[in-house]
Order: structure tokens, then sequence, then C-alpha cells
């Protein structure tokens, strides 16, 4: 079952990404970037850091998904 994740750096919010994961859809999101795996720092479950950068993942409420 997949869940629609919103990834945020600092408070920007970048991309929606649908993942069964948040880590999974912060993956997705930075190796979109053409950035390879092995340089993805995983920082937990909602975050991971590339090059200094910080990337957060945080579920979008259904409410705002039917609002957009």
């Amino acid at each position: 079952m997949t869940r629609t994740f919103e990834v945020l750096s600092g408070r920007r919010a970048l991309a929606v990404r649908d993942a069964p994961t948040a880590q999974q859809a912060l993956v997705d999101y930075v190796r979109g970037l053409g950035v390879p795996d092995e340089e993805i720092v995983r920082l937990g479950p909602y975050a991971v850091s590339w090059r200094g950068a910080v990337y957060k993942a945080v579920p979008v409420s259904p409410d705002r998904l039917d609002s957009a």
C-alpha cells in the first residue's frame, strides 16, 4: 500500500511522492536528481542527506490532497 509524502528541504516543499514508506519517497526523489545510492546518507525513517542538504518526508493528509 502506498501513501503520499511531501518532500521538504528546510521549510521549502520540493515534491510530492507516492511510496510505501517515507524513506522510499526520499530515496526516489534524491535518486531522481541523479544522485547515486551510495552518496545518500539515511538519517532515519523520515530524513536523508546528500552533500550536506537534509531532505525530510512528511505524510500528506487526505484533506490537503482533495483541495489541490
